[in-house]
């Protein structure tokens, strides 16, 4: 029965318990409420290894390194990496020499075999026909390269391997900046010098109408572990191509992330890919990031370098056609 005229003695538990909730610390929707505070991921962290992203073949039965395999599998990594001594032949133009390169020199600290955890063998699930379809004809247009457009998005400046997400190495450059805040984390990727903001605020994800090439990342901490989801990412197929064209993405490309110290110096990168348009299963992946133990900072990337390298590389193309048309 509903009381009309509530009396002080009767409103008196009541007060006390609105005295309590407001003494409670706030916990938004999609947090998850903690006793203590979130580790510190604030700092310059990288992500070059020797751990390659596929399983080698001759690996396939084996997840793990023993640390005395780990140490002959760093020396085969190195000898393969050297550079070739003066006076070797090499075929066309060539790229960035070993000395420009950063090459990772370890095995990640979980000493994997590979990148990709799941599937069990260490490899990317196969395309799906229809995305298979679109990668080749994707990358025959970046033979012929007729049109800026149909270059890589790594030759465009548009994204980068490096940002992601997933956040992979490069061979070079995979150094990444996070500064944490209450309500967002910021990570600053080198390359390209793009930079990926995760609220926290317990916001929901933004309309399906506004998507970009690293999407929309939503965060909550899960104890130690910082979860990010994402979702958004641009309608329509697309392949990292020269970056590796291992990568699609479409409307419906899910990822999840996951952060956490293995020790002050060493974070562990977890993640979840989930495509069923682009990929025949979801897979998974981990490695880890090395603190930087300078205070330097990461300075800006400029990709396109004046604007005048995409230019340079089309009159390259145009250089090497047969005469009577682009190479078909």
């Amino acid at each position: 029965m509903l009381r009309t005229n509530p009396t002080r003695s009767s409103l008196a538990p009541w007060a006390a318990i609105a005295t309590l909730l407001v003494a409670m610390p706030a916990v938004l929707p999609g947090q998850v409420a903690s006793r203590t505070a979130p580790p510190d991921l604030e700092g310059i962290w990288n992500s070059g290894t020797a751990t390659p992203l596929e399983r080698p073949a001759e690996l396939k039965d084996k997840p793990f390194f023993t640390p005395e395999e780990a140490a002959r599998y760093e020396q085969q990594i190195a000898e393969r990496n050297a550079e070739p001594a003066p006076g070797t032949a090499q075929r066309g133009t060539g790229t960035y020499n070993t000395f420009y390169r950063e090459f990772g020199t370890d095995v990640v600290k979980t000493r994997r075999t590979s990148i990709v955890t799941d599937p069990p063998d260490g490899r990317i699930p196969p395309l799906t026909p229809a995305a298979a379809e679109i990668r080749r004809q994707t990358q025959e247009r970046q033979r012929l390269g007729e049109n800026p457009e149909d270059l890589g998005l790594q030759d465009q400046c548009v994204t980068f391997l490096t940002v992601g997400p997933p956040m992979l190495p490069y061979t070079y450059n995979s150094n990444y900046q996070i500064v944490q805040t209450r309500d967002a984390v910021v990570i600053h990727a080198e390359m390209i010098h793009d930079a990926r903001i995760v609220h926290l605020d317990g916001r929901p994800h933004l309309p399906a109408s506004i998507r970009s090439w690293a999407g929309d990342s939503i965060g909550r901490w899960e104890g130690a572990t910082l979860v990010i989801d994402t979702t958004n990412f641009v309608d329509g197929s697309g392949f990292y191509g020269d970056a590796g064209g291992n990568f699609g993405w479409d409307r419906n490309l899910h990822v999840v992330e996951r952060l956490s110290l293995l020790d002050k110096d060493t974070l562990l990168y977890r993640f979840e890919i989930d495509n069923p348009t682009a990929y025949t299963r979801p897979w998974k992946g981990e490695l880890t990031m090395t603190r930087n133990d300078g205070d330097g900072l990461i300075y800006e990337f400029a990709c396109h370098e004046a604007n005048y390298s995409l230019t340079n590389m089309l009159r390259g193309y145009r250089a090497t056609e047969p005469k009577g048309g682009p190479r078909r």
